[in-house]
This record gives C-alpha cells, structure tokens and sequence, in this order.
C-alpha cells in the first residue's frame, strides 16, 4: 500500500484530472454540515428488534416506514445520516427499494447520507460497485459510502475517482472496534495494515483543497488506545472520522475527545440504537438525537 507523500500522491496527482470542474467536493459538504449543525451522524438501521418495538412489521414495508420517520426526526439536526445496507437487503428487491427512496429523501431534507455497504473488491466490480453507490444518475446514489481496503488499499481506485469526479465521498475501513479485527488491523505493530490505510488515505486527500478531504476513515469509537498503540496520526489523513460505537455499544463524548484528541475536529460521531430506542415518536426521536449532539459539542 502506498504511503502518504509517496506513491499515493502521485496517484491522486494522476487521477485528478477526472474531476468534474466546479463540483463541490463531499469534504467541503460535510465540513459545513459539522460547522453548522454539530458533528452528529444518526445510523438508521432498522433491525427486526426495533421494528418491533415501533410495532412496525420486519418487512420492506416496515422498514421503509422506521427509516422515513428517523429522517423527519433528525433531518435538520444531524450532519449525516447512515443507512445500514444489509438491513435493507436483507428484504430483497423491496428492501433495496426502500433504501432508494430513503436516499432520495435523504437528499431531498438536505442531509447528506453514507450508505454503510462496505464494498470492497477488485477490477470491473469494484467498478460496479462504485458505479452504483456513487455516480449521479444511479438510483443507490448516495452522498458518500463506506468501503473495504482488505483486498488492497488500491483495489479501491475505482471508487476513489468517481467519488472525486462527483463530488461524493468514502469512509474507508480502517481501526474498527469488534475483537476480531485487531487479527488483521493491528498486524505489524508500528507498521501495521491500519497505519498502511491510514497514510493510503492521507495520500488521497492530497488531491483535495480547503480543510477536509473527500477520503475519510472508520475508526470505531471504543478503541481505547488503539490509536496511541498503533501510532496512528489521524490527524495527517485531513480527512472525516467516521466513529461508531456512540452510546448503545458504550463511548460516550468524552471518550471520544479521548481517544482522538487533536484529530477531535474531524470525528463525526455516530450513533444508532441509543436515539432509535426512543422511537417511534419523531419528538422523542428528535430530543434524543439533540441530546446526544449537545454531549458532542460540549
């Protein structure tokens, strides 16, 4: 994988040409929407348990319902919103349906969505892949989309370009927090695979002006030092944390100013089931989500 200042610079160099002149780019979007808003994201993921507990039923139908409801409670408090694919999917061709149609009302209340499909694969399917999450036309378009680099950072291309050429973005894989990602996050110590992604990342914003690039990371909230163990300068990416792991799974704000610290600027925190439980009343949904936006911006 190729380092920051190295190899990845004079890829995004190459690349660059292909952006669309005047399009602005997904990390001034989102740059914005933290400096006006907070830096909140609400995950809208309609497991079966909460559907129940709406007294929705678990099919499209229901899911459709939960997801256009968490929208009109947070739509002009978060910054973004983060549809979790594999619970539409789960549903088939009316469950993907559904998220079509929560994307398009995404955008149509002005909040930028990330779709969490974690795509990652090689040649022309990666390219499909980034072809149906990020080129304006596609009906699955959505403002950025979280993506797998354990294929090799640069089997990613595909994606990178276009999110560049159409002003969207990517969150990219990097330190999550399930036991079981250590095995192959944390391998090589002070040169390890999440270090190689990170400096990857780094590399690829160079490609991008202003304060934020368009490459961000996920880098779970409950980590602990992780960070610090690793040696990993988030803070060199300039680009978006995407951290999960905000209230349910147990981090709390503080705990994310911990575990970032100067790199705290460029957190969007997210939570899910913590604001979702408060549901189904889009009141309660709303003063949720504001709590847990004031514990952020505190």
């Amino acid at each position: 994988m190729p380092e920051a200042g190295g190899t990845a610079d004079a890829s995004a160099a190459a690349h660059s040409g292909r952006e669309s002149l005047g399009t602005e780019s997904f990390g001034s979007k989102l740059e914005r929407a933290m400096a006006e808003r907070g830096p909140l994201c609400v995950g809208i993921d309609p497991h079966p348990a909460l559907l129940a507990a709406w007294g929705l039923n678990d099919d499209a139908a229901g899911v459709e319902r939960f997801s256009l409801t968490v929208l009109e409670a947070v739509g002009s408090l978060a910054a973004a919103v983060k549809p979790q694919v594999a619970l539409y999917e789960r549903h088939g061709s009316a469950g993907m349906a559904a998220l079509e149609r929560t994307l398009a009302a995404a955008a149509e209340a002005g909040v930028l969505s990330i779709a969490d499909a974690k795509r990652g694969d090689i040649g022309s399917t990666m390219a499909a892949y980034a072809d149906a999450w990020l080129r304006d036309g596609s009906s699955l378009a959505a403002d950025s989309v979280t993506l797998s680099p354990y294929l090799g950072f640069e089997s990613l291309r595909p994606a990178l370009d276009l999110a560049a050429e159409y002003g969207r973005g990517v969150f990219v894989l990097a330190l999550t927090s399930n036991p079981e990602g250590a095995s192959v996050q944390h391998t090589g110590g002070s040169d390890s695979v999440a270090r190689k992604i990170v400096q990857a990342a780094a590399g690829e914003n160079a490609r991008y002006p202003g304060n934020l690039g368009s490459v961000g990371l996920v880098v779970g909230a409950t980590v602990g030092t992780a960070l610090a163990d690793l040696d990993l300068d988030l803070g060199s990416v300039r680009g978006p944390i995407l951290a999960p792991g905000l209230g349910a799974q147990g981090a709390t704000p503080a705990d994310l100013r911990r575990t970032f610290g100067a790199a705290y600027p460029q957190v969007l925190g997210t939570s899910s089931r913590d604001i979702l439980k408060a549901g189904p009343g889009v009141r309660d949904l709303a003063a949720a989500a504001a709590r847990t936006l004031d514990g952020l911006r505190s």
